[in-house]
C-alpha cells in the first residue's frame, strides 16, 4: 500500500515539474511578446535588418551564411507581418518572432535531454528554470539572428541523438541528420555535432559498432545533402563563403598569430557566463572527464560539449579570441551536465561548502536576471552608466557606446525619418532619389524604417568596406554603375570627398544625431549626391577583403 502510494505520489511529482517547466517555457514567451509590442525601445539590430532584407530576395544560400535565417523571417512576416504593422507600425514583431519560436523549443530540448540523460523532472526543471537566468540565452530569443536556430537545432540534434544511440530508435537517426543539416543551413559550426558525436562513438566500447552501422552513416548523409544548397550558391558565386569563412578563422593571415589569444578566448567566455557558471561548468568536465566516468549517458553530454570549446581555444591563437558566442553550443550539454554536477555538491557534507555554493549560485541568478532586464531596458539605468562612461569628448563623442551594447539597436527610426524628409525635398524638386549607404550594415535598417521599404543599395566596396551580399545583388552602382548613370543619390555615411570621385556634385553633409537625456547614442552622416557617374573599380575588387 505504502509502496504504490509512494508511486503515485512520484508520479503526481513528475507532473507538477513538467508544468512547472511548460509554464517558465510558455509565460517567457508570452513575456518576450508583451515586451516586444508594448514596452520595446530597441530597433532591430544591424544584423536583423541585414537578414530581412536577405528575406525579401529568397535564394539558396548568402555570401555569409546559409539561407535558413532568410526563410525564417520571410516565413515570420508572412504569418505575422500585419498583426504588428497594426501594432507597431513596421514588422519588428514578425520578424523577432522566429527568434522567440526558436528560443522556446531550444528550452524544450534541454529539458528533454536532461531527463533522458538523468530521468529526473525536477532536475530537468531546474536546467529551464536556469536556463532563464543566463543573459546568453534570453538575447538569443529576442533578436532574431542566425544563433536563434543554430542553437536551436544543435539542442534537438542532442534529444534525437541521445534517442538513436541508447533508445536504439531507428527514425531518430535521419531526423538526427535532419535537424543537424537545418542547423548548417543557419551556421556552419554545426558541423561540429557530427565529428563530436563521432568522437563519443570512439571512444565508447559498448557503441562503438554504431559508427560502422547505417543509421550513423544515414545521419551524415543526409545532413550532407542539406549542403548542397550551399554548395550550388556557392559554385556559381566564386566560392566567396568559402573566403569569408576563412578570413573571419584567421586563415587567410598566415603569419599573424596572437599570442594571448587563449586568454581573451577564455576571459570571454568567463564573462558570458558570469563567471560561476564557467567555474561549475569547467569543474564538472574535469569530474566527468570520460576515461574517469562509467556512465555513457554522461560522457554524451561532455562530448558533445568539449571539442567545441577546444576548436575555438585553438582558432584564437588566429583570431585573437574570436566572438563570445561563437562556441556557445558548448553549453548546451554542458549546462545540463553542470546543473546536475551542481546538485550533486548539495549533498557534501560540508556545511560550509553547501553555504558558498547555495550564496554563489543565487549571486549569478540574481546577476543574469539583473543583466537580462538592462539588455532589454538599458535606459532604465543610463544614469549609472553616465557616471562610467564620462562626459562627451573629442576622444568619446558617443561614451555610453563604451558601456552600452544596445545602443546599436537605437535611433534607426531617427535616422530614416530624416532620409524621408530629405526625399521628400527632392521628390518635390521633381527627382526620384536612389538610396545608398556606404557600409553594409546601413541598407537593410534604411530599407526596414524608410517610408514603403524601399531598395536601398551599398557602395561598400567603392568605400574600402569588404564584400557583403549586397554585391550580388544586380544591378548596383558600383558594378553596374550604367543604370545609375546621372541619378541623384541620398548617400547615408561617407564623407563628401570620398563620395565625390563618383558624381559631379556633393551637397553638403548633414549629421543626424540620435540622443536620449541629452546624450548622444548614435550619429550619421547624410549627403545628397548629384549626377551619379560611377565609382572608378577600387585596386583591391579583385581580391577584396571577405
Amino acid at each position: 500500500m505504502s509502496r504504490s502510494l509512494w508511486t503515485s505520489w512520484f508520479r503526481c511529482g513528475n507532473g507538477l515539474w513538467r508544468c512547472l517547466a511548460g509554464f517558465l517555457i510558455l509565460a517567457a514567451a508570452g513575456g518576450r511578446v508583451a515586451y516586444w509590442a508594448y514596452d520595446c525601445p530597441l530597433d532591430l539590430a544591424p544584423d536583423e535588418a541585414h537578414y530581412w532584407d536577405w528575406s525579401r530576395h529568397l535564394d539558396w544560400s548568402y555570401y555569409s551564411k546559409g539561407p535558413l535565417v532568410a526563410y525564417l523571417i520571410r516565413g515570420g512576416t508572412a504569418v505575422a507581418g500585419a498583426w504588428s504593422e497594426r501594432l507597431l507600425s513596421n514588422e519588428m514583431l514578425a520578424v523577432r518572432l522566429p527568434a522567440l519560436l526558436c528560443g522556446s523549443l531550444l528550452l524544450v530540448s534541454l529539458y528533454l535531454l536532461t531527463r533522458q540523460v538523468y530521468r529526473r523532472e525536477d532536475l530537468a526543471a531546474a536546467v529551464v528554470a536556469l536556463a532563464l537566468t543566463f543573459p546568453m540565452i534570453t538575447a538569443g530569443a529576442s533578436i532574431m539572428t542566425i544563433d536563434a536556430p543554430y542553437t536551436c537545432c544543435w539542442g534537438w540534434a542532442l534529444v534525437l541523438g541521445y534517442q538513436a544511440i541508447f533508445r536504439g530508435s531507428r527514425w531518430a537517426w535521419p531526423a538526427a541528420g535532419l535537424v543537424v543539416g537545418l542547423g548548417i543551413l543557419a551556421k556552419y559550426t554545426m558541423v561540429l555535432w557530427v565529428p563530436s558525436a563521432a568522437l563519443f562513438l570512439l571512444t565508447s566500447p559498448s557503441q562503438r559498432r554504431l559508427l560502422w552501422r547505417p543509421g550513423f552513416w544515414v545521419l551524415c548523409i543526409i545532413g550532407a545533402a542539406c549542403c548542397l544548397p550551399i554548395l550550388w550558391w556557392n559554385a556559381s558565386h566564386g566560392w566567396v563563403t568559402l573566403h569569408h569563412v576563412s578570413g573571419q578563422a584567421g586563415l587567410t593571415d598566415q603569419e599573424t598569430m596572437h599570442w594571448l589569444g587563449p586568454l581573451v578566448y577564455l576571459g570571454a567566455q568567463f564573462g558570458l557566463l558570469l563567471g560561476f557558471w564557467f567555474v561549475i561548468w569547467m569543474a564538472a568536465m574535469i569530474a566527468h572527464r570520460p576515461w574517469a566516468e562509467p556512465d555513457e549517458s554522461v560522457r554524451y553530454l561532455w562530448w558533445m560539449s568539449a571539442p567545441m570549446f577546444v576548436v575555438f581555444l585553438l582558432f584564437s591563437f588566429k583570431t585573437n579570441g574570436g566572438e563570445p558566442n561563437w562556441p556557445v553550443t558548448t553549453y548546451e550539454s554542458g549546462l545540463v551536465l553542470a546543473v546536475a554536477w551542481l546538485v550533486r555538491q548539495w549533498q557534501s557534507p560540508q556545511r560550509w561548502y553547501r553555504r558558498l555554493l547555495a550564496g554563489n549560485l543565487a549571486l549569478a541568478c540574481v546577476l543574469g536576471l539583473t543583466l537580462t532586464v538592462i539588455l532589454h531596458h538599458s535606459d532604465w539605468v543610463q544614469p549609472v552608466l553616465l557616471r562610467f562612461s564620462g562626459p562627451v569628448s573629442e576622444w568619446h563623442p558617443m561614451p555610453l557606446r563604451r558601456f552600452d551594447p544596445t545602443c546599436r539597436l537605437r535611433g534607426w527610426q531617427t535616422l530614416a525619418a530624416e532620409v524621408d524628409r530629405r526625399r521628400e525635398e527632392l521628390k518635390r524638386e521633381g527627382t526620384e532619389p536612389v538610396l545608398a549607404a556606404t557600409n553594409w550594415s546601413l541598407p537593410g535598417e534604411l530599407a526596414f524604417y524608410c517610408a514603403g521599404r524601399p531598395v536601398v543599395y551599398s557602395l561598400g566596396l567603392a568605400m574600402g568596406d569588404r564584400h557583403s551580399q549586397y554585391d550580388f545583388w544586380r544591378p548596383n552602382p558600383v558594378y553596374d554603375p550604367t543604370p545609375f548613370v546621372g541619378r541623384t543619390f541620398i548617400v547615408v555615411g561617407g564623407s563628401a570627398a570620398e563620395l565625390a570621385r563618383g558624381f559631379a556634385q556633393t551637397g553638403p553633409t548633414q549629421l543626424v544625431t540620435y540622443l536620449e537625456r541629452g546624450q548622444p547614442i548614435t550619429c550619421w552622416s547624410i549627403t545628397v549626391c548629384r549626377g551619379f557617374r560611377g565609382f572608378p573599380l577600387p585596386q583591391g575588387l579583385t581580391g577584396p577583403s571577405y
